[in-house]
């Protein structure tokens, strides 16, 4: 199937220096700000990518939890293929494709586990069912039929039915300590506003990149 010719322009206002943060987290709130009151779906979803020791690249969606001038969080399995990935090679990149606002911000960096504190703090936020969901999952490996699946979700409801559920040792999350942050404007004949910033020490170095 050729779609080769499916194309928009994009219309929208231009991003200069002087309008930019010289913070790039800050920048990012109010980037991720304009997005929520946008009305963008799920503007906290983001695509994660990473490779492992054999240097394939490999990429999901996964939600973006929490932010601060440390980096980037999410939550997952720590033995999922993702987590193995990671152990291999402590280096990841993500994508927030904000379509709806002609914008992208992409950011690359090294990985790191939070604490178990940040973990467990989350996880007893969680819904009940997603908590068990935590429990019943290996995730990334192979199963014969949903059937089974959802017989080990009656298994923990019985093992859990009481009190608490307890935050799985092998569930937690990591946080992307970026290196470099991106913020990409769309404008129109694709000649796009592109603004970089890149880790120096303590500091950081805004340059324009050519769209």
């Amino acid at each position: 199937m050729d779609i080769g010719d499916m194309r928009r322009d994009f219309e929208s206002e231009g991003l200069d220096r002087e309008a930019l943060s010289d913070d790039p987290f800050q920048q990012f709130e109010i980037w991720f700000g304009n997005a929520r009151e946008a009305g963008i779906l799920e503007p906290n979803a983001m695509s994660l990518a990473t490779s492992g020791a054999d240097s394939m690249p490999d990429l999901r969606t996964v939600l973006l939890k929490y932010f601060d001038e440390r980096g980037f969080v999410f939550y997952t399995n720590y033995e999922s293929r993702k987590a193995h990935e990671i152990a291999e090679n402590p280096r990841a990149a993500l994508l927030f494709p904000w379509i709806g606002l002609n914008r992208q911000v992409r950011i690359q960096g090294k990985v790191e586990k939070v604490s178990k504190t940040e973990s467990l703090k989350y996880f007893a936020s969680r819904p009940r069912g997603s908590q068990i969901g935590a429990w019943v999952s290996e995730q990334s490996k192979a199963i014969t039929s949903r059937g089974l699946l959802e017989q080990k979700v009656a298994e923990m409801k019985r093992k859990f039915s009481e009190g608490e559920v307890p935050l799985p040792g092998f569930w937690g999350g990591y946080r992307v300590v970026p290196e470099r942050i991106e913020f990409w404007q769309g404008r129109p004949s694709r000649l796009h506003d592109r603004f970089e910033y890149v880790r120096e020490g303590d500091d950081w170095l805004i340059q324009r990149l050519q769209p």
